[in-house]
Order: structure tokens, then C-alpha cells, then sequence
């Protein structure tokens, strides 16, 4: 096991290595200005920079919160929201109209919208980042809920267990696979959120910095905030990985708890 890991950070490593190497050689052979096509030298000279003035640190951790409160927000909302659609069909025919209304449309085309409607400062982004995770882990709650065989509830009701038992013993281990496959799809989408968010208003945020590059032709700056995006969202994805590791070990059904 031990072997298989450093086999797979050491493969890891050299791809990193073949992708920088291949993109040191694209700017030399093609001879691009530091504006069209910086080197990694370039980018990485100005990462040190943002890191030695703070501004690096100050626009992530900005970002960071939009993100966790809107990752929370939708989160909450969805899962609420998809156990009751999985429990009374009714319900669902009379939302899912509107539920697949509100992703029809581009979360750009809505995100002016909710500048408008609640200001430019931080509710606009997190209401962004809740609106982008929402779908994805909403329909996973109902095929969670759903998933659980009817065989299971005929075991909870003949060991005499209530709702709350039910729900607590049988739905949420049911469910919790397919909930955790969607949080991962919700966590990645969520930064998408927040930076869309900061496009359209904002005076911070690794959003604004990438703004604030393109305005400027300051591309390595470019670079610097959507490689900062991508730390952010592998973090979260393995976060919601590792979790999904460990509440997933040993996922059964309690009986002698049920009783």
C-alpha cells in the first residue's frame, strides 16, 4: 500500500514536470510576449511577489469564505429540499419545473440579477456558489433516498423503529454514497460560483485579482489567480474525498442500535 502510494506521488511529480518543461518549450520555440504566454518562470516570479506583499493570502482567504458559505448554503438547502421530493412525488412534479428552470438559465446571465437584488458585497457570491452546487447535490439526495431497497424498510418496521430511526439508520447510510458523490461535483463547482461571482461586482477575491490581470495585461497575474483556483478546488475535492473515506468505512446498518 505504502509502495502504491509513493508510486503514484512520484508519477504525479513527473507529470508536473513534463507539463511545465512542455510549457517552458512552447514560449521559447514560439518566442510569446510575457502578456500573451508567460513562462513559468514568469508566473512564478509573480506568485512570489503576491506572497511577499499578502495580497495573495488576503484575495484567497476572500474567496475561501464565499465559497465554504455558499458550499454550505446550497448544500443544506438541496438536501433538505431532495429528501422531501424523494419521499412525496407529488411534491416533485409541482418543483421540478422550476427546480430545472433555474438551471437552464447561465448562473453569468443570473449572477448580475442577484447583484442587483442583494448589493455587491458578500451575499451576492455566496447566494452564486449555492445556486451553482445546488442541482448536482439535490438529485443526488433523491436517488440516495430512493436507492434504499424496500426490503431494508420491511427490516425497520418489523424491528419497530420510528421515523427518526429510519431516517437515522437506514436513509442517511443509504443515501450517504451517493450525497458524497454529489458534494464532490458541488465543491468543484463551487468555486466556478464564487469567481463568477466576483466578475460580475467585486473588489476582492481571486476573481477580481484575475480582473484586475486581464485589465492590466498582466497575464502572469492571470495565471497566478487561476492556479490558486485550482488549489482551492482540489483542496475541497479531497477534503470531501477523505471524508467520504472515512464515514463510509464500516457503513451498515445498526440493528441492535435500531432496537
Amino acid at each position: 500500500m505504502r509502495a502504491r502510494r509513493i508510486s503514484r506521488t512520484l508519477l504525479v511529480g513527473v507529470s508536473l514536470l513534463a507539463f511545465f518543461g512542455l510549457w517552458e518549450g512552447v514560449v521559447r520555440l514560439a518566442e510569446y510576449p510575457p502578456f500573451i504566454l508567460p513562462a513559468p518562470g514568469d508566473v512564478f516570479r509573480r506568485l512570489g511577489t503576491l506572497l511577499a506583499d499578502g495580497s495573495l493570502w488576503r484575495h484567497t482567504g476572500v474567496t475561501l469564505g464565499e465559497i465554504l458559505a455558499g458550499l454550505s448554503l446550497g448544500t443544506l438547502v438541496a438536501t433538505a429540499l431532495g429528501y422531501l421530493l424523494a419521499h412525496f412525488p407529488v411534491a416533485e412534479r409541482l418543483l421540478s419545473p422550476y427546480i430545472i428552470a433555474s438551471q437552464a438559465v447561465p448562473v453569468v446571465a443570473v449572477a448580475p440579477l442577484l447583484v442587483i437584488w442583494f448589493g455587491p458585497g458578500l451575499l451576492s457570491k455566496i447566494l452564486v456558489c449555492a445556486l451553482v452546487v445546488f442541482f448536482p447535490i439535490l438529485v443526488n439526495t433523491v436517488v440516495g433516498v430512493r436507492s434504499v431497497e424496500p426490503e431494508l424498510r420491511d427490516l425497520m418496521r418489523t424491528l419497530e423503529a420510528g421515523r427518526w430511526k429510519t431516517f437515522l439508520f437506514l436513509e442517511v447510510p443509504a443515501a450517504l454514497p451517493v450525497l458524497l458523490s454529489g458534494l464532490k461535483i458541488g465543491a468543484t463547482l463551487s468555486v466556478i460560483g464564487a469567481v463568477v461571482g466576483e466578475f460580475v461586482a467585486s473588489n476582492r477575491g481571486l476573481g477580481y485579482l484575475i480582473k484586475q490581470g486581464q485589465q492590466l495585461y498582466d497575464t502572469p497575474l492571470v495565471f497566478v489567480g487561476i492556479g490558486m483556483l485550482v488549489v482551492l478546488a482540489q483542496t475541497l475535492y479531497g477534503t470531501v474525498a477523505l471524508a467520504e473515506r472515512f464515514l463510509l468505512r464500516g457503513n451498515s446498518i445498526p440493528s441492535e442500535e435500531v432496537r
